[in-house]
């Protein structure tokens, strides 16, 4: 099996609807690293020197590769990426090799021979 790491940055607000979306879409697991910061096109608004950003969260997914890019579309449409101004974005980067899941592989060998 071929894996690829999904990284989502999100609104803390949606990120549960996000990875029940993920889940439905195959996602076998999530590691959250949550209230982290950023910025996108516009500085972060500040009032009286106080930063006015919402949290975010960053969500790693690591997906069988056949089932990436259906899971990629799933978390965008859950999460208003491209409908809602800085609310998320994800990405998709190879993994060369993994270790520590062969708990896991049984119940993925499954959802990928549905895809083919």
């Amino acid at each position: 099996m071929h894996f690829k790491l999904l990284v989502a940055l999100i609104e803390d607000s949606k990120t549960e609807k996000v990875i029940q979306a993920a889940r439905e879409a195959g996602a076998t697991g999530t590691t959250i690293i949550s209230n982290a910061s950023g910025e996108g096109l516009e500085g972060n608004k500040t009032f009286f020197g106080l930063s006015l950003e919402t949290q975010r969260d960053v969500i790693f997914m690591l997906v069988e590769e056949h089932l990436c890019r259906h899971i990629l579309e799933t978390i965008s449409d859950a999460g208003d990426f491209d409908t809602e101004k800085g609310a998320g974005m994800a990405f998709q980067v190879d993994v060369e090799d993994v270790v520590g899941i062969s708990h896991q592989v049984e119940e993925l060998s499954k959802k990928v021979e549905e895809v083919l």
